[in-house]
């Protein structure tokens, strides 16, 4: 069934003449007559009776009215909704560990805060994943931490970032070369943005750390740091800023290494750049830049 069809269904149920609701519509009668007979057959049900020049709703039209009219207008309502409101619609993002929960969370919020009839989808993994999905099309945006090239993925820079090196031991050296550090290591999972950065600059020398857990989110590893002051971790600077702050945990510059980074967003080449898609993109950026 086509809404036109059904269209002249409803425009003949209030008024029973072809002719009239054809000089209505500004179309032919047969044009008209070939539209419900479409239907009809659609449907394999007879709804008017052919009296004369009229077409009369019999009790078959009367119950298929009953039934559908409100659906009809629902659709109809859906053909205009984003005519009414072009900043609509459910969009997916997911975003690695660190940029969910340290950096995000307030802009979801500001900008859900501001355009009422969007609604976010949001999965918090890493970047491995979040890449896996873009290439299948399976999110909108991504939101990661590590510096990667693939043909079918538009990439941009968003904020940067870097890892520090934090222990709990407040009477450890606040300088230190990577090799001299005598404390467990916990770091995060094989596949996090974070740990690959750490280990890739690391090269060679990340054989002789202690590496003693291995954990998939920031909060158990700061405890474990902060309960234990024989470990040590390297973390996003963001995560740990109030820790610092409260002397809670305490930076190790390291003497031979530093761990800039850069946070990116990602997005399919072929990503269809509708309203809600750029407006977003531009809120995001201006909100860290």
């Amino acid at each position: 069934m086509t809404l036109k069809e059904l269209s002249f269904f409803y425009k003949l149920c209030d008024n029973p003449q072809v002719t009239q609701v054809a000089q209505e519509l500004n179309i032919s009668q047969s044009a008209i007559s070939l539209a419900i007979k479409s239907l009809e057959n659609k449907l394999n049900e007879q709804l008017f009776d052919r009296l004369g020049k009229k077409l009369v709703l019999n009790e078959r039209g009367r119950f298929f009215k009953e039934k559908t009219y409100s659906h009809y207008l629902a659709i109809k309502d859906a053909k205009n909704i984003f005519q009414k409101n072009k900043l609509a619609g459910q969009m997916k993002i997911a975003a690695s560990k660190t940029i969910s929960n340290y950096i995000m969370p307030d802009i979801y919020f500001d900008f859900l805060s501001q355009y009422k009839e969007v609604k976010f989808d949001i999965e918090t993994i890493n970047s491995t994943i979040i890449l896996e999905k873009v290439l299948d099309s399976k999110l909108d945006i991504g939101l990661i931490e590590t510096d990667f090239t693939h043909s079918n993925i538009i990439r941009e820079k968003l904020y940067d970032d870097e890892l520090i090196i934090v222990t709990s031991d407040e009477n450890y050296p606040r300088t230190s070369y990577i090799d001299t550090i005598d404390k467990k290591w916990i770091l995060r999972e094989i596949g996090s943005g974070t740990r690959e950065i750490f280990i890739n600059k690391l090269g060679k020398h990340t054989e002789k750390l202690d590496i003693f857990m291995e954990l998939h989110g920031f909060e158990e590893i700061k405890k474990i740091v902060m309960d234990n002051k024989d470990c040590i971790t390297a973390i996003s600077k963001v995560a740990v800023k109030k820790e610092i702050e409260n002397k809670q945990l305490f930076e190790i510059k390291l003497k031979n290494f530093e761990f800039k980074r850069e946070f990116y967003l990602i997005y399919h080449k072929n990503k269809s750049n509708n309203l809600l898609f750029k407006t977003f993109i531009e809120y995001l950026k201006n909100k860290l830049h």
